[in-house]
């Protein structure tokens, strides 16, 4: 019996046993199993032909599309590893990761001509163009003859270089938005994506009848996973290329009867701050699960009243390993503000400063272990070495997360904030979610985002930026008499500045440096 132990080989068993169902929705483009199994099986020969190599990078550079997910699929059999951006990277950042992944092939359209014109002045750039669109006699560049889409068709559908690689090779390198500085590399092997993607199969229970839609970026791998996901289990995704439109989504969901439906908190307070839900079919949605950041509490509330029948997955990952936590839906009730356990086959503590687990309320370092766990960050030892360290015995290895959590006595733990967005006021430690949360709690208010300035008596003094429900006429006052009956005084907010949006990535994140670099 065969076992599949990479990700393309779930998409050959997908197209054996279901090729005419709808692997993937597009706009107004379709692809069942057979023909993404069979187009991805083109593209994996014609990059081999190409001289594309067992374990060469190759970047695909699009907005959310079919393309992007023949690319992936193409890339991984021919044992290469793939790249995806974000379709909103500037020149500047597609050639650093050029660069720094030494990456063989660049996949993208003609619409991305001038980025990618600016890219290749620099002659260190030296990888050959696969051009989705445009004529057979454009004539990019002199040094090389560009590849087109369009030649896919040319190559025979069944795979003529047998696979390779094993699941211990790179499949992907995710890299970080870069909030923090350089993006970075995350390596992902086939193991650990596999093993990432099968754990949250089994706690949202999925099934071939699923259809996920996904308004997320590709880039993201929140986005990414849906699509992995649902060929791992023969589902069907409805994929869109932004969540600005919100009637737009909203209407899909109708349409094509979605069973799930993953978010971002920028998602969800969208849909609260539409004034009519009802006029909205949800009567086929399963589930709703959020990651990326934490939801207050108040709105998981609201969501929770207008769709009572829906299970809510909350949870917490990360890229360095995907996912690491999430709440059944049968405890959001009792705990709302929990992100709960960790998911199957992983594990995850909370540690002191000396590595030593912490007791029920006290607040310390996140840590995992599992196969989820990615291998480290691409051209980055030192960093690799401080992220992910030896365990108890010497031979586990551990992820550091860079979060601060806390646990209740059932072991459910809750998220309290990054190490380096933690706020030091009058010698306390000051969570910027737990400001944040008190601050939704006032009707009126659809976003918070708090931050640490620097004050020469206080230390840091606490700032708390905030966005208004349509029709809202809260003050900054209201907003700083709530919190101070409501915290410590030394979580309450020294400044409140009402804005009209906040600063955000293109996954739907809050951007809090942003906001420091407005001070």
């Amino acid at each position: 019996m065969f076992f599949p132990k990479l990700l393309h080989d779930f998409l050959h068993l997908s197209a054996q046993s279901n090729p005419n169902k709808t692997a993937l929705i597009c706009g107004d483009q379709k692809i069942t199993y057979l023909e993404l199994d069979q187009k991805s099986n083109q593209l994996a020969n014609m990059l081999h032909k190409n001289g594309i190599q067992r374990n060469d990078r190759v970047v695909i550079f699009l907005d959310n599309s079919i393309e992007v997910i023949v690319s992936l699929f193409g890339i991984l059999k021919n044992n290469s590893s793939f790249i995806i951006l974000n379709s909103s990277t500037k020149a500047r950042n597609l050639n650093y990761i050029l660069k720094d992944s030494a990456a063989s092939l660049l996949i993208t359209d003609v619409k991305r001509k001038n980025i990618v014109d600016e890219v290749f002045s620099d002659d260190e750039i030296s990888c050959n163009v696969l051009w989705i669109d445009g004529k057979k006699e454009f004539q990019y560049r002199f040094q090389q003859p560009d590849l087109f889409w369009d030649d896919i068709v040319e190559h025979p559908q069944e795979l003529l270089s047998p696979g390779r690689s094993i699941d211990v090779d790179v499949a992907a390198l995710i890299y970080t938005s870069g909030t923090t500085g350089r993006s970075k590399g995350i390596i992902c092997t086939h193991k650990s994506m596999v093993s990432a993607a099968q754990s949250i199969i089994q706690y949202l229970e999925n099934t071939s009848d699923e259809i996920i839609l996904s308004v997320l970026p590709l880039s993201f791998d929140y986005g990414l996973y849906q699509v992995l996901m649902s060929i791992i289990f023969g589902g069907t995704v409805i994929l869109r290329n932004s969540f600005l439109f919100i009637n737009d989504i909203l209407k899909d969901i109708s349409k094509y009867k979605v069973t799930g439906f993953p978010i971002v908190p920028t998602i969800l307070t969208m849909l609260l701050n539409l004034k009519d839900l009802s006029k909205f079919d949800f009567s086929t949605v399963r589930y709703i699960t959020n990651t990326g950041a934490a939801l207050p509490v108040e709105h998981i509330k609201r969501i929770r009243t207008i769709f009572p029948e829906i299970k809510f997955f909350s949870m917490y990952g990360l890229s360095e390993c995907k996912r690491v936590l999430y709440l059944p839906p049968g405890e959001l009730d009792r705990r709302p503000g929990s992100v709960g356990k960790a998911i199957p086959n992983c594990e995850a503590f909370i540690v002191d400063e000396n590595n030593e687990l912490v007791s029920p309320g006290t607040v310390g370092e996140l840590v995992v272990r599992g196969s989820n766990l990615m291998s480290g960050y691409w051209n980055a030892p030192e960093l690799t070495e401080k992220k992910y360290r030896p365990g108890r015995n010497g031979i586990e290895k551990w992820l550091y997360t860079g979060d601060y959590f806390k646990q209740d006595e059932d072991g459910y733990l809750y998220f309290v904030a990054r190490i380096d967005e933690m706020i030091k006021c009058k010698g306390e430690r000051v969570s910027p979610k737990e400001v944040e949360e008190t601050i939704c709690e006032l009707k009126g208010v659809a976003e918070a985002a708090v931050v640490g300035i620097d004050d020469i008596v206080l230390g840091q003094a606490v700032k708390a930026f905030v966005v208004l429900s349509p029709d809202s006429n809260i003050t900054p006052n209201a907003v700083l008499e709530h919190c101070a009956n409501s915290l410590e005084d030394f979580k309450t907010p020294k400044y409140v500045e009402i804005v009209q949006s906040l600063p955000k990535s293109p996954n739907g994140k809050v951007n809090k440096k942003s906001l420091l670099i407005k001070e």
